[in-house]
């Protein structure tokens, strides 16, 4: 009967090197201790001097800094001018062609009736007064 394997990568958890010996023996940077600023640690002095030579006194680069905010995820709302709305229609339902909001710039040359979930008070004012009407959807 077959047993499931778990992977060695899974099984190397909490071992300091992976089942590779030395730490420096498999770092994939040949013999040069590591790539770009690799090896620079906080505790002995390998690149120590360069690093507070750069960034001035080392509280600038060692540890952690702060912490990022999460930001809100703010929903869009499709929005259309009353400029952008077909011409010849007279009962438009906005929310059947994918449109959250009604703002009101352009001019009206005709009634409208108009069906959307959420409009401007510029655009009310602006399908009233070519007679038209507006209808909110929830």
């Amino acid at each position: 009967m077959t047993t499931n394997k778990r992977k060695k990568s899974v099984r190397f958890r909490g071992s300091k090197t992976h089942g590779w010996g030395s730490m420096k023996k498999h770092r994939g940077a040949g013999n040069r201790g590591g790539r770009g600023m690799a090896g620079t640690g906080k505790r002995a002095d390998q690149k120590k001097p360069s690093i507070i030579k750069q960034y001035g006194h080392h509280k600038n680069y060692f540890g952690k800094h702060g912490f990022k905010r999460p930001q809100k995820v703010i929903k869009k709302i499709k929005t259309i001018n009353i400029e952008d709305l077909k011409q010849g229609k007279k009962q438009i339902n906005l929310q059947e062609e994918g449109y959250g909001k009604l703002l009101g710039k352009g001019t009206l040359k005709q009634a409208y009736e108009i069906k959307v979930k959420s409009y401007s008070k510029l655009a009310k004012e602006k399908v009233e007064k070519a007679g038209g009407s507006i209808t909110k959807i929830e």
